[in-house]
């Protein structure tokens, strides 16, 4: 099977939720298997295991290990690989699962937040080749100098996908997802989102960073910097999907694409001579902690005081607020806030922050800052006001 096209197909952990959805995965991998295809399946944990556990983390310890909670974390998508080979097994198909470790995915030794350095599928191909789909446990690696397991922070099998499809030169990488491929917005804030069948990188990279759960945005630059054709797809069966492209022939730049929102972002103020010296103790204060690096969206410095707007997952964030509390140089600054994001193809447009700046004020909604970058604007709002401001914006979208 040497000669057969690869295709990666990565499966989030709401397809996995229940032995009968893992069944249901596997009868559709036996199926593209039957085709003639060399199949790689990246699994997600079943449905909130992943939650459960930081939970259970969190339950025992107020700061938990890093080390250690990579170890309890990555449990979670060795049970979903586990099952699936053994899915497959049963419905006749040749199948083997494999760690991250075991697939050669090596990572830096950033615990929790780990960056991927080097994929060497041997072991994958190898299996390829004797006609066997390969089941990966997304999310993990392992770093090669130290020999520890790391994880790769919130949306990592996505990134897991794009490396695995990229070093196997994979005809596509695949990611299979409850949803209609990529919406406007959060169809469960916008009943009516329209579904984008065709997206560049630079978009889809900037809707990510700033919420948009469909993808990771770690992974779009991979994909983008490895040239893996991607394709996101919905879990249902139906063919309709979205395609990720390097350019998207006849759209007009400034194009409003797609609203997204961050629901919970926080405030750091740090005593500091200079921006470099408050960026040095905050640092200093996460590695005495066992804190990864949060997602920075914002800084400056007036005065002798860093400002750090920061966002991450709820459990960091609450990890962080109690760490706070009896450091000397750092504290929170202020509540906590909301970030309401519009996407634009090919770059914002000059007139884009005034326009939303009035649509929100005329649904009753101040922002009290936003921040520009090249293909996105974004709005500050009160976390009671984020779902109306994505309501309202969402006006702002302009389909093709």
């Amino acid at each position: 099977m040497s000669n057969h096209p690869v295709i990666v197909q990565k499966y989030g952990g709401v397809c996995l939720a229940t032995p009968a959805k893992i069944r249901a995965v596997a009868r559709r991998l036996a199926d593209l298997h039957g085709q003639g295809h060399r199949v790689v399946a990246i699994v997600s944990a079943m449905g909130t295991t992943t939650d459960q556990l930081i939970q259970m983390a969190y339950q025992v310890s107020l700061t938990p290990n890093r080390r250690e909670l990579d170890m309890l974390l990555t449990t979670g998508e060795r049970i979903s690989m586990s099952l699936m080979s053994m899915a497959l097994s049963d419905l006749g198909v040749p199948a083997i699962s494999f760690t991250g470790s075991q697939a050669g995915v090596m990572t830096d030794d950033s615990h929790s937040s780990a960056r991927i350095l080097d994929v060497r599928p041997i072991r994958v191909r190898e299996e390829l080749d004797r006609g066997r789909v390969v089941v990966l446990a997304g999310f993990q690696g392992v770093n090669p100098a130290t020999r520890e397991i790391t994880t790769l922070g919130r949306g990592g099998s996505d990134t897991t996908a794009v490396a695995m499809a990229a070093a196997l030169k994979a005809d596509r990488c695949e990611i299979i997802k409850e949803v209609d491929g990529i919406c406007s917005a959060d169809p469960r804030i916008v009943p009516d989102a329209k579904p984008l069948r065709r997206v560049d990188f630079a978009s889809l990279s900037e809707m990510c960073f700033w919420g948009a759960k469909i993808l990771h945005f770690r992974s779009v630059e991979l994909a983008q910097s490895q040239d893996v054709p991607l394709v996101l797809k919905q879990w249902s069966g139906v063919e309709d999907s979205t395609q990720v492209m390097k350019e998207v022939v006849g759209m007009e730049n400034g194009r409003v694409l797609a609203v997204n929102s961050m629901a919970r972002i926080e405030y750091v103020e740090i005593d500091s001579t200079d921006l470099n010296q408050g960026f040095e103790k905050f640092a200093q204060h996460l590695k005495q902690n066992s804190l990864s690096w949060p997602q920075l969206l914002a800084s400056h410095f007036t005065t002798g005081k860093t400002n750090l707007t920061v966002a991450c997952d709820t459990e960091w964030l609450d990890a962080l607020l109690r760490t706070l509390e009896d450091a000397k140089d750092l504290r929170k600054q202020r509540e906590a806030s909301s970030s309401v994001s519009l996407t634009c193809f090919g770059g914002v447009s000059s007139e884009l922050p005034f326009r939303a700046l009035q649509v929100l004020e005329h649904h009753g909604i101040v922002p009290d800052s936003y921040v520009l970058s090249p293909h996105s604007v974004s709005l500050f709002v009160p976390v009671e006001s984020r779902e109306a401001a994505v309501q309202a914006l969402h006006s702002l979208v302009q389909q093709a």
